[in-house]
């Protein structure tokens, strides 16, 4: 899928800076600005780096303040906001845009086009930029590129300020120079090729500001230190490049052939785009972001799922959601297996690690992430019932391991009582999903019995009963009529009578129900072995409709309650308010579509309907925001802006795997949809 800009799409400042797209390189590195690359965050930058020590992602390169001298003149053709104006305007020379393959920006000089654009090379922290002319007039005047890059060398939370201790020394390399302005950081190159110049020029940026960061009460301004600046002359036809790595790449009798670093990348990029011809192709690539090699990694093996560009790392609850559907669903199964192979040996104590550290020290504090493994085991299943062989090398033991550790009072936090059932948390705990905090008490209080917890526990004993029947392991079969009990004892203190319509209670504790309609209720009808008996499930489903659904995913709560937050802005305290209390994510179609089609008695039109409804979401949604992927979350109200993360690992995935389920229901209801969809504009 191609997604491209015009010039009225560039030069509207006001939309156009709140499209931002993104580059990767399956390393944690990413480049990422907004459509006329003008930073509208601190997390933007042309090189941010994954580190292992200092550990995290940082800001290398911010961008560019890059201009063309033509006829005594200076066109700028970068863009920043500084307080009160936006210098340089390069977006006014802007004639197209595309964030397809790659991000390609098209400026107009009078008779003059200049194309700039840029990739990371995948598995190498390296970063390409070529910048290419052409001219109309048969006597073309002399063009020359004038590229001043202004660096950060920070942490991706954090902003600089100039007054911070430096060392401002630039080392002259072959073709550019480097420079080391934190010395934990590593030494970053800055080379160029062709009939190049540097030279050495080190100055201040003030106050650059972010407004992405200003709306978000962060601070918003930075300086950025320029340490020289190139010049390189431009014949029209003939491409010229600029580097920025952490490894020198032009070196004294072994130049690098930058054009041919360029066109074999750009070729593989054209040859998997060729096979990208439909939504879902267009998801599993996009989801390829999300799939990273730990750094430090001696084998190069891709072994983590990164939760969210620009600002999440490896979370267990979100890799366990996301892994079928960016993996398995994705035809990336041997991945796949590979990750859950993985995630199983490191589990202790029967917890899945919900934050992985690249120093080993992960933490063990989701009660929830290892009964998503579980259910990541059965979608691989789901996909390849042929793979018992491999569930029981290497996810049997874990399963095992799980269900002694949370049925034996192991777990922190976790009890379980007399029905089986069980208990989770305390008053000052966030232990499920909606874990947002604020001044050191959860948002959404979930202690107790959360449905989703109960549904996904009867789901892992109810599986593993049928491994142990598979594995003829007896002593591990659970006992059917004990389930039976659960089943019963649950509808009696979850389920509410309404005039509205029944549905199930988000947490019962302590003989009291939590009456507020949330989403996770679905989990006790979409999961492989619902807890929740047949003949309630539509009940459940149309409460959920009728209260949740919009066309860009599930609110997480009704609008009609008291804690309703119907948009997601203000400063941190506020945004986390409404983190869990109204806001729109995409991730729960998954289940949701799960539990329709298990209620539906017309599966056909049940696919056909939401189709239609999630348009919005896969149309317009994907050429916005981050341009080609799936926020993270979206306001309760309508318009239901997007926010939170530009691209998320488990919106993407789980979006994937909805889209793949509604196609087998329905062939030929969705091949019109889709076939509609793609024709559109972007």
């Amino acid at each position: 899928m191609k997604f491209q800009f015009d010039r009225p799409a560039c030069q509207n400042l006001r939309k156009a800076l709140r499209k931002e797209w993104l580059e990767t390189n399956g390393l944690g590195d990413y480049a990422s600005s907004s459509l006329v690359c003008c930073n509208t965050r601190k997390y933007h930058g042309l090189f941010v780096t994954e580190l292992a020590r200092p550990a995290g992602r940082h800001v290398l390169l911010s961008t560019l303040e890059e201009s063309l001298l033509m006829a005594g003149k200076e066109f700028f053709f970068s863009c920043r906001k500084h307080p009160g104006v936006y210098f340089p305007r390069g977006h006014e020379y802007m004639q197209a845009a595309s964030a397809g393959l790659w991000p390609s920006f098209r400026y107009r000089f009078g008779d003059v086009t200049l194309t700039r654009e840029l990739m990371l090379l995948p598995g190498r922290h390296v970063l390409l930029i070529r910048y290419k002319a052409s001219i109309a007039s048969p006597e073309p005047p002399p063009l020359r590129l004038r590229i001043k890059p202004l660096l950060a060398c920070r942490n991706m939370h954090a902003v600089i300020r100039a007054d911070k201790a430096i060392d401002s020394s630039v080392s002259p390399t072959l073709y550019g120079a480097s420079v080391r302005p934190d010395p934990q950081l590593p030494e970053l190159f800055l080379q160029m090729d062709g009939p190049s110049s540097w030279q050495t020029a080190q100055d201040w940026y003030y106050n650059i500001e972010y407004l992405v960061e200003q709306e978000r009460g962060f601070p918003f301004q930075e300086d950025l230190f320029m340490p020289g600046i190139f010049e390189v002359d431009l014949v029209p036809g003939h491409a010229v490049y600029l580097t920025v790595s952490t490894e020198s790449l032009q070196k004294e009798h072994s130049r690098h052939d930058f054009e041919r670093l360029w066109q074999e990348e750009s070729q593989r990029r054209s040859d998997e785009e060729a096979e990208t011809d439909s939504l879902q192709k267009h998801l599993a690539r996009e989801g390829k972001r999300f799939l990273i090699a730990t750094p430090g990694s001696t084998t190069g093996r891709i072994d983590s799922i990164v939760a969210g560009y620009h600002w999440f790392g490896s979370w267990g609850r979100d890799t366990m959601i996301a892994l079928p559907g960016l993996t398995f669903f994705a035809g990336r199964q041997a991945l796949g297996e590979q990750i859950l192979a993985n995630m199983g040996a490191a589990v202790r104590d029967g917890l899945i690690p919900n934050v992985f550290s690249a120093d080993g020290r992960h933490a063990y504090n989701s009660v929830d992430a290892s009964l998503w493994y579980v259910w990541a085991v059965q979608m691989l299943l789901q996909v390849d019932p042929q793979r018992m062989g491999f569930v029981k090398e290497h996810c049997w033991p874990a399963i095992k391991e799980i269900l002694r550790a949370y049925a034996g009072g192991q777990v922190p936090f976790v009890r379980a009582d007399e029905e089986g059932f069980l208990d989770v948390g305390d008053e000052q705990t966030q232990l499920t999903w909606m874990d947002a905090v604020v001044d050191g008490r959860p948002v959404t209080p979930r202690h107790g019995q959360p449905v989703e917890i109960s549904a996904l526990w009867y789901n892992a004993l109810a599986f593993a009963d049928h491994l142990a029947r598979r594995f003829d392991e007896p002593h591990w079969q659970d006992s059917v009529d004990q389930r039976d009990r659960m089943r019963a004892v649950f509808v009696h203190r979850h389920w509410i009578k309404d005039y509205r319509g029944d549905y199930l209670a988000d947490v019962w504790r302590d003989g009291e129900r939590d009456f507020r309609v949330r989403p996770n209720q679905l989990f006790a009808v979409s999961l492989p072995f619902p807890i929740l008996e047949e003949d309630n499930y539509a009940s459940v489903v149309s409460r959920v409709r009728q209260c949740l659904l919009t066309p860009c995913g599930l609110r997480t709560l009704a609008p009609s309650a008291n804690e309703y937050c119907s948009l997601y802005e203000g400063g941190p305290g506020e945004r986390d308010k409404a983190y869990h209390q109204g806001t729109v994510w995409p991730w729960l179609l998954g289940a949701y579509g799960d539990a329709l089609l298990r209620a539906a008695w017309d599966e056909e039109g049940a696919a056909r309907d939401l189709l239609h409804t999630l348009t919005p979401l896969f149309g317009s949604h994907l050429g916005g925001a981050g341009i080609g992927s799936i926020s993270e979350i979206f306001d309760g109200d309508p318009p239901h802006l997007p926010n939170g993360c530009i691209a998320q690992a488990w919106s993407v995935a789980e979006c994937l795997r909805l889209l793949n389920r509604l196609e087998k229901v329905a062939p030929q209801a969705y091949a019109q949809w889709e076939n509609a969809l793609l024709q559109g504009d972007r």
